[in-house]
């Protein structure tokens, strides 16, 4: 009975950061990116695998150096990797890959781009035909557009969704 209650149980280290993103979609970039770092700080580089993947792919999208970006973006892809069989992550493999094409794009690393393009796309098996599984298509869709006309953006901002699925 505990080990089901335990399963059920809100996780309050995903709580925390659902609430410091909220404040990051309000406007305030930079005291999420603080608290954000102050949670990793907690965590450590050895934290469970699941809430540093998220907290990571978070973290991403409060860098102004896109160098940055993609270095919070491999390590969400890294603890991932390492909470293999986590509940829900095979449909956060999908957006991953597609945050980290987007680093490279804005790197000017369109053979990368293109590589985690496909792995995203490869990934969206996994997701639900649901709103968070067609706006992470969409937003494959309109990548693979834009990097098949001339291998770069067209200027317009692109991003893709960090929604975390259910």
């Amino acid at each position: 009975m505990a080990e089901r209650q335990e399963r059920t149980a809100p996780d309050a280290v995903l709580t925390r950061i659902g609430q410091v993103v909220m404040l990051h979609h309000a406007g305030d970039r930079e005291e999420a990116r603080g608290r954000l770092l102050d949670l990793w700080a907690e965590l450590g580089e050895h934290g469970d695998p699941l809430h540093r993947c998220t907290l990571a792919h978070y973290l991403a999208d409060t860098q102004d150096d896109p160098s940055d970006e993609l270095a919070w973006d491999l390590r969400a892809l890294s603890a991932a990797d390492e909470a293999e069989g986590a509940a829900g992550l095979r449909a956060f493999y999908p957006s991953l890959h597609l945050n980290l094409a987007a680093d490279y794009v804005k790197l000017d690393r369109a053979e990368a781009a293109r590589t985690h393009l496909r792995r995203a796309r490869g990934a969206a098996v996994a997701l639900g035909d649901d709103g968070y599984g067609d706006g992470v298509r969409a937003a494959i869709n309109r990548l693979e557009l834009r990097l098949g006309e001339d291998d770069r953006p067209d200027g317009d901002s692109w991003g893709p969704p960090r929604q975390r699925p259910n």
